[in-house]
Parts: structure tokens; C-alpha cells; sequence
């Protein structure tokens, strides 16, 4: 196609603002669709508390990526869609999220991430009082960080799941990507200290030995708090994510300095619920083992025979039995499947104790 042949700027710009007018259309239709499940689900159940179906919401991102045709990216219209769906649920009630803050931290951007910017947010200062919001309902769920796959996993997490009642209803990975930060006006050459958490500050220790060789690196108790101090110093710098970088209206100075590009933390969605099937998911169990030779090829046998396959174990000390140990096992499956009932019946019948955590959604984004 010649220049002479293309559209001309205000022709394009016309079918733009009329492209526009359909989406609105479309997204204001969707919401009053969204606003009669709401009536039928009441209808159905009075006493129904929360309308998000996390299999139902899997499934619907899990489509958006199947038939896209781009120019944009399988997962940037995903998120698009994450963002109307989170918009089309509040307009019943807000989902309240509790998750490990403070305001500005990876697990608030995998909070974000996985509900929308419609959800209510609310920073906890600790892995357990988020597990004790969830369970006195004062939030709807709650999101905690459970493996990085550079610093491997968070044992506080598991050790919350040997005491309490809650089920997994979902997943987050993020790529952690971090970001030099400073505020406005701060020019380079004054800066004398950069702020992180000291995991930040040692997935990042090759690139600052390269750029910042001789400034003093100051370890913070979290990326976000290192952005609010930055934030009032005209002479420092933090190392911190997207989130804390909006949060607090500072300047990208550089973009992904993380010494490992592929380092990526996995979060957990805490609930109370039983999620139905989404045809993409994982099961987690915890399991007290009996004190015997063979006890762990006892219980990941019929895994085997079944051909199930187990995406992850870890051993955690029993708390109330000493030198006992459980083990937290997640694979892939959904506890409805035929194939995995079996394999329930059968490892239960071989362990001391045995609960499942939950079956969910694979993270999609």
C-alpha cells in the first residue's frame, strides 16, 4: 500500500473514537450481564458472601489468551480483561484482600495482579495475622508469598497451614522485576545511598557493583519502605517494584537491574472455600507421615502408578511431635478427577494424617 492510498490522520482518528464507543458499549453491557448473575446466584442462595469464582475467572483469562490474534499480547488483553472483571464484581461488593505489606511490596502487586485494582487492599505486617484475618472473615482472602525460585521457599507460610483451617484457592507468579528509583529532581551524580530489603539488595549486588560501585547500600525492611524514605531525600535511591514506584510518584532512573532476569516468587490465595474444577489446575496436601523406613516412597507411589505428576515437596518439623516431620506436596490435578481420588484414598490409608489444602486454578498470568 502507497502513502497516497493510506487514511488520512483525522479519518483514523475518527474510527478510533468510534471503536471506542463500541468497547464502552460492549463493557457497560458486560457489567449488566455480570449484575444479573449476581441476582440469579442470590436468588439461589440468600446467603451467598462473595461472587468470585476463582475456576470460573481461570477459565475466562484462559480463553482471552486462546483466541487472541494481536497485535497485543496473549497476556497484556488478559489483563485488560482482569481489570473489567474486577471493575464488573465491585459493583456488587468489593472483594477485601489482606496480604503481606506494607502498601508498595511484591505481594501487593501479586494482590493487584490477581484481583484488580476494583478489590480492596489491606497491608498486614505479618504471614500469621494475614491467615487470622481470613479466618475471622474480616477480608474475603488473603495472598502470601510461599517459593522464590532463586531464594526457594517461605517456611512461614507452611508452618501457617499446620495450624489452621484455611484452603488454597489460588495462585500468583510474578517476575520480580527491580527498578532504581529516586524522586524528582534527584540527579545521579549526588546520589550516596540506595535503599532495599537486603534480598533486593543481593539479587541486585553485580549491577550495583558495575553502576554504583562506591555508594553505601542500606538494608530496609522492605522494598516499599526503602521507596517512602526515598521519596523525601533529594541524595538517595531505592530499589523497588512497579508498585511501590506508583505508590509513592517516584522516577525510574533504570528498569530491571535484577541480576537474574527469570527470578520469580509464586503467592498463594488463602480462602475458605472448595473451588470447583477449571480443567488447568493443582492440588496441595500436607501429610504427617508415619516414623517408618519407606515412609515417603510409601506415600508418593501411587502418585507414580497413576501417573500424576508432583510439581513440588517440602518437609517442614511437626509442632507438637518432636523429630516428626509433614510433608507439603503439590501436583497437578483437581481432587474431583477419578485419577486423583484414587491416589487420595490410597496415600491416606498410609499416613498418620492427611489434609487437603486445596485444588485451584494454575496461575494464568
Amino acid at each position: 500500500m502507497t502513502s497516497h492510498n493510506l487514511p488520512t490522520l483525522p479519518e483514523l482518528r475518527q474510527q478510533i473514537d468510534g471503536l471506542d464507543e463500541q468497547i464502552q458499549q460492549l463493557i457497560n453491557q458486560r457489567a449488566r450481564c455480570a449484575q444479573q448473575v449476581a441476582e440469579v446466584k442470590k436468588a439461589e442462595d440468600p446467603t451467598i458472601k462473595s461472587f468470585y469464582r476463582p475456576e470460573r475467572e481461570a477459565q475466562v483469562l484462559q480463553m482471552v489468551m486462546a483466541r487472541n490474534e494481536g497485535p497485543l499480547a496473549g497476556e497484556t488483553v488478559a489483563r485488560l480483561f482482569r481489570e473489567i472483571m474486577s471493575a464488573c464484581l465491585a459493583l456488587e461488593s468489593p472483594l477485601k484482600i489482606a496480604f503481606l505489606g506494607p502498601n508498595g511490596t511484591f505481594t501487593h502487586t501479586a494482590a493487584l495482579k490477581h484481583f484488580g485494582h476494583a478489590a480492596l487492599t489491606q497491608p498486614l505486617a505479618t504471614i500469621d495475622e494475614v491467615f487470622r484475618e481470613v479466618e475471622a472473615q474480616g477480608v474475603n482472602y488473603g495472598v502470601v508469598p510461599v517459593e522464590n525460585s532463586s531464594e526457594g521457599v517461605v517456611n512461614h507460610t507452611l508452618d501457617c497451614f499446620i495450624g489452621s483451617s484455611l484452603k488454597i484457592i489460588g495462585e500468583v507468579e510474578l517476575r520480580i522485576h527491580q527498578n532504581l528509583l529516586v524522586a524528582e529532581g534527584t540527579q545521579i551524580k549526588n546520589i550516596s545511598r540506595i535503599y532495599s530489603h537486603q534480598q533486593s539488595l543481593a539479587q541486585c549486588r553485580k549491577w550495583l557493583d558495575a553502576h554504583f560501585p562506591k555508594v553505601e547500600r542500606v538494608a530496609v525492611s522492605s522494598n516499599a519502605e526503602a521507596a517512602r524514605l526515598v521519596k523525601g531525600e533529594w541524595h538517595s535511591a531505592a530499589i523497588a517494584g512497579e508498585t511501590a514506584a506508583e505508590l509513592y510518584s517516584l522516577k525510574k532512573l533504570h528498569e530491571n537491574i535484577e541480576d537474574n532476569p527469570n527470578n520469580t516468587t509464586r503467592f498463594l490465595i488463602i480462602g475458605t472455600e472448595e473451588v470447583a474444577p477449571s480443567s488447568d489446575d493443582k492440588t496441595s496436601l500436607i501429610i504427617a507421615a508415619h516414623n517408618e523406613a519407606g515412609a515417603l516412597y510409601h506415600i508418593l507411589e501411587p502418585f507414580y502408578r497413576h501417573k500424576i505428576s508432583l510439581t513440588r515437596i517440602e518437609t517442614r518439623p511437626a509442632q507438637n511431635d518432636i523429630w516428626s516431620y509433614v510433608f507439603f506436596i503439590d501436583f497437578e490435578g483437581h481432587q474431583q478427577d477419578p485419577a486423583v481420588k484414587t491416589v487420595l484414598t490410597e496415600v491416606k490409608g498410609r499416613v498418620r494424617d492427611m489434609r487437603v489444602l486445596g485444588s485451584y486454578p494454575k496461575a494464568v498470568l
